[in-house]
């Protein structure tokens, strides 16, 4: 009858939450004791509840007992699908009270949040740089790593994230899907045609905090306000000199391992900085003052 009545007689001595019957009470009290009763005989992992164990056990069992009826994907959890069934519907009850928009999940809100309030709780302990996500400071650390374990099929180039690797490949089968209505100019990615629009319309939605210099891109303001920060974020692994851009950084490690990438297609000499090859190529392509007088005689 509690259920009716809504009669709750029952309450933690620890928080003050009141329940309708004392088994929940119990339940409710291993938050603060931190008691989990139910372990599994697969992993070791304890539980504090018998059915989350119960839900736990279909990790290792791989029953999905849950069917989407509009794909057939399924699920172990009913809360799950409940969350994949927004892809279809369309629904999103999360919505930010700051800027309007809508999420079909609370986690992703509370990560949206971040923007507005600033807060980037995930912090390197390599540079000190701070993140929203912890995949975005997962993906950061391959800069410092250098792991790159996504590897191109047809040439070989290898990229930290999957995602690079996918929007590479694209180069190779020359799908250029994305086309600028203005001036007909195709691209691979749909964020390299939003870029490209701005050329067209004059948009330069960044701002820097410190002079007022607007920016197309969030990149191009980011590397500009290390101008009045003087961050230098990239640090030569070899002599700890750091830099503010990774590219300064890739030049001057060449110093270190030898490396000249840059070859004159005339002579076969190398460079480590394409200035340099650029400045060289004028030997080759100004005409010598002895070679004039010869002509003229």
């Amino acid at each position: 009858m509690r259920i009716h009545t809504g009669e709750k007689p029952f309450t933690c001595d620890q928080c003050e939450k009141r329940f309708s019957n004392k088994k929940s009470l119990k339940i409710h009290k291993r938050v603060h004791t931190g008691e989990k009763p139910f372990t599994c005989n697969q992993c070791g992992n304890s539980f504090s509840q018998l059915a989350n164990l119960n839900v736990h056990m279909m990790i290792h069992t791989g029953e999905k007992p849950f069917t989407c009826n509009q794909c057939g994907k399924s699920f172990s959890q009913l809360a799950h699908l409940n969350f994949h069934m927004r892809i279809h519907t369309g629904e999103k009850p999360f919505t930010c009270n700051q800027c309007g928009k809508s999420f079909s999940q609370l986690a992703n809100l509370n990560v949206h949040m971040r923007i507005h309030t600033g807060e980037k709780p995930f912090t390197c302990d390599q540079c000190g740089k701070t993140f929203l996500r912890a995949s975005e400071l997962k993906s950061h650390l391959t800069v410092h790593t250098k792991e790159k374990p996504h590897s191109c099929s047809v040439c070989g180039k290898s990229f930290s994230q999957l995602s690079h690797l996918h929007k590479h490949q694209k180069i190779h089968t020359g799908v250029r899907e994305y086309m600028c209505f203005e001036c007909e100019k195709t691209f691979t990615r749909a964020e390299h045609l939003k870029l490209h629009q701005r050329i067209h319309t004059g948009e330069k939605p960044f701002e820097c905090s410190h002079c007022d210099k607007r920016f197309c891109q969030s990149g191009h303001l980011k590397t500009h306000e290390r101008i009045h920060t003087g961050e230098k974020p990239y640090k030569c692994s070899h002599c700890d000199k750091r830099f503010c851009l990774s590219s300064y950084l890739k030049k001057h490690e060449r110093i270190h391992t030898g490396e000249k990438p840059h070859t004159c297609d005339q002579c076969g000499k190398s460079f480590s900085i394409k200035s340099q090859l650029k400045g060289h190529m004028k030997i080759h392509t100004v005409e010598k003052p002895h070679q004039h007088s010869l002509r003229s005689q």
